[in-house]
């Protein structure tokens, strides 16, 4: 079976700088998979590869068994990969229900088209009216999303990621700045809206890390050291000397 996202030797400069070096990742289908690794080791650089938002100086991406290296994000996008970010992007002017009925509407076929009336589009409105109810937004429908607030605009843009019904999703920090009970609500939501989905996500929080995932990777200068199970590389001596802040055993 094809994993659901695989680089190989994957590699990224800016300039001289080699910011992603030969990095080798393979994501399976349906699993939950954490990035971790230091500030700078290349976590959102290698979202912005993997999305499209920046192209790779050599490598191979694919995407279920496509090759992707070179697309541009939208293309990406219509392939079933859809992704957030660290900084939340939403429409704030727009409600909460009209940020997730634009996220729904080219992939149920409709196109840009000035005479048709939304309101009219049933199959966009009840897709549109699931999803509101799966982030449990539901009573700020009406809402203009800029006026949210943090947690409940995270839990929106997750929603908008998912809205197009990609099956391999991309959070980038999702919990960031949370509290605590924010952040178990935003867990009980990942873990709702990945059922059924490949998730790769970026997060620095490890109780998130390590309640969520199925695999976990470690991202150190833009290689990846260790790819394994939870329990594996919390026991992992080189990961816990790099990253964890552990000295490791001799």
């Amino acid at each position: 079976m094809n994993p659901a996202i695989a680089l190989r030797d994957v590699r990224k400069s800016f300039g001289p700088t080699e910011i992603i070096r030969g990095l080798n990742l393979t994501v399976n289908r349906g699993e939950r998979h954490a990035v971790i690794g230091p500030n700078g080791a290349g976590k959102s650089t290698m979202f912005h590869l993997i999305s499209g938002r920046l192209q790779a100086s050599s490598g191979v991406i694919e995407l279920k068994g496509e090759d992707i290296t070179g697309l541009r994000p939208y293309e990406i996008n219509r392939r079933g990969l859809s992704r957030s970010f660290q900084i939340t992007n939403i429409f704030p002017k727009l409600s909460v229900y009209e940020n997730l009925r634009c996220a729904v509407l080219w992939s149920l076929g409709y196109r840009y088209a000035f005479w048709r009336f939304v309101d009219r589009l049933k199959d966009a409105n009840e897709r549109a009216e699931e999803v509101l109810e799966m982030i449990g937004l539901t009573a700020r429908r009406d809402t203009p999303a800029g006026v949210l607030a943090y947690a409940d605009q995270r839990a929106l843009e997750i929603g908008v990621t998912i809205a197009g019904g990609a099956d391999v999703i991309m959070l980038d920090e999702p919990t960031a700045g949370m509290s605590h009970a924010e952040t178990e609500q935003a867990v009980a939501l990942i873990r709702k809206v990945s059922e059924g989905r490949t998730l790769i996500m970026v997060e620095h929080d490890m109780g998130v890390v390590f309640g969520l995932a199925d695999r976990i990777s470690v991202l150190v200068y833009g290689q990846i050291i260790a790819s394994d199970t939870p329990q594996a590389i919390r026991a992992n001596p080189a990961v816990r000397e790099a990253y964890l802040g552990e000295e490791a055993p001799a």
